[in-house]
């Protein structure tokens, strides 16, 4: 029986990610922005109570981030806009447990950028990857983890080749019930940087 206390929270990500990512057949002859890099920073923490967690995780966020747009601009007025496929090399540094080594991952990405507006784009993203946690963190009970992760963030164009970035993630790790125990770390991340 499902409990109503705990809505999947992934798949209610990915069902309103998807509704809103449908393509407009209507194309324009505006080109989305060419393959770049970013480097982004910030901080994510567990939460306790939050489905399964049991455990606070406190990090620093280092992601170095290659995006590449998949298709031209589709769509009209707000909706207007374009897929990309995101690759994230994050480096989670542990505050809290403390003198532990850092998580490592790779993630893919699909995303959204709404081009409107020339200057602020909104984004949507959502994917996941494996993570590295040589770290003893009580409950997650293997070395190799997947994480899947949903968010949304603002691209604020400041030249030709120059953006700020901020955004906002919800993250969650475990290792699929392939080893006991399996507690979840479901996290949210606030970060922010630059796309070059």
């Amino acid at each position: 029986m499902m409990n109503l206390n705990k809505p999947p929270i992934a798949a209610i990500l990915l069902g309103l990610l998807l509704t809103l990512l449908v393509p407009s057949p209507t194309l324009s002859s505006e080109r989305p922005t060419p393959p770049a890099w970013a480097l982004l920073t910030g901080y994510g923490a567990s939460h306790p109570g939050w489905g399964d967690t049991e455990q606070r995780v406190e990090t620093l966020d280092l992601i170095l981030r290659y995006e590449r747009p998949l298709v031209p601009v589709s769509g009209s007025s707000w909706r207007r806009g374009y897929h990309s496929l995101r690759i994230e090399l994050p480096v989670h540094v542990l505050l809290d447990p403390r003198s532990e080594p850092p998580m490592l991952g790779l993630t893919f990405l699909g995303q959204y950028r709404f081009t409107a507006d020339p200057m602020i784009q909104p984004y949507l993203l959502a994917g996941g990857g494996p993570v590295y946690i040589p770290a003893h963190i009580e409950g997650v009970g293997a070395k190799l983890n997947g994480n899947y992760q949903a968010g949304a963030g603002l691209d604020i164009t400041l030249s030709s080749s120059y953006s700020l970035l901020f955004e906002i993630r919800y993250h969650h790790i475990s290792n699929g019930g392939t080893t006991d125990p399996n507690m979840p770390l479901n996290s949210t991340k606030f970060l922010f940087g630059a796309r070059f």
